[in-house]
């Protein structure tokens, strides 16, 4: 990871929330987790996507795509329980077995098309 993307994530570091690990109701492990927050809000960002910390937990805990992104950071492509397709960047936490999640958005219409058809190719 570059130097200037340390000295953001050390400042993006400074406005969190954390998030436990919990079990997901289709008993497998939660995820720990971080949230960005926005300081202009003080909310989470994702709330300014319409995004909901259930929805980015759905995602992480169980990704129908985990990709590396820019800088170190990773974009997991995945569907929540309520259905939304959702794309959540996050980056490895200094806490152990923790993510920071940067961002997450709904995919559109493209960006769905493209995840499906992916996902019909693989064996």
């Amino acid at each position: 990871m570059s130097d200037h993307a340390l000295e953001w994530l050390n400042r993006l570091f400074a406005g969190t929330i954390e998030y436990e690990p919990h079990a997901s109701p289709e008993g497998t492990d939660g995820v720990k987790f971080r949230l960005y927050i926005d300081p202009e809000s003080d909310e989470p960002h994702i709330a300014r996507h319409g995004v909901t910390d259930v929805e980015v937990r759905d995602v992480l805990t169980r990704p129908l795509e985990d990709r590396p992104g820019r800088d170190g950071a990773r974009v997991a492509l995945g569907q929540s329980a309520a259905g939304r397709y959702l794309r959540v960047i996050y980056v490895p936490d200094p806490e152990p077995d923790s993510v920071f999640v940067i961002t997450a958005y709904e995919l559109g219409p493209k960006a769905k098309r493209t995840l499906r058809r992916r996902r019909k190719r693989k064996p």
